[in-house]
């Protein structure tokens, strides 16, 4: 089985940003900046939020438009970075159809979610949830 990070109640957030705390929390830091998870108010608490993460698309958009290689698919959905070969041209963060790159303004490069699922064990409302999904036959 794969695992996969899921927004499973998008109206049962309440802006909290407690996942983006967690999610940069990897980075040892402090704040939201190096966060791969956005929570997005759509008119404050009365219209809710918007969870971008990455959805884990069979055939991410991000992928085909990198063109240092820096990005490979991700096994049954999504996909990874590899740093050492970004050259931090944004076109990732242009093409992804959800908007789930994020901008690391520290380093001059994308993050990216690898859906470890840290940020769901810290949301209160069970928004979101790390799954496990049936691997897809290539």
């Amino acid at each position: 089985m794969v695992k996969k990070l899921s927004v499973i109640d998008v109206d049962l957030c309440v802006g909290c940003q407690s996942c983006m705390f967690a999610c940069n929390r990897r980075f040892a830091e402090a704040g939201v900046a190096r966060s791969a998870i956005h929570v997005q108010s759509v008119g404050g608490v009365e219209h809710g939020f918007i969870v971008k993460v990455c959805r884990a698309c069979q055939d991410p958009p991000c992928f085909k438009v990198c063109p240092s290689g820096a990005i490979s698919k991700r096994k049954d959905g999504g996909v990874l970075l590899d740093y050492t070969k970004c050259i931090a041209c944004g076109n990732c963060v242009k093409g992804c159809i959800v908007g789930a790159v994020q901008w690391d303004t520290t380093i001059d490069k994308p993050v990216i979610c690898v859906h470890c699922g840290y940020c769901a064990s810290y949301c209160p409302y069970g928004v979101i949830r790390l799954e496990e999904i049936e691997e897809v036959e290539t």
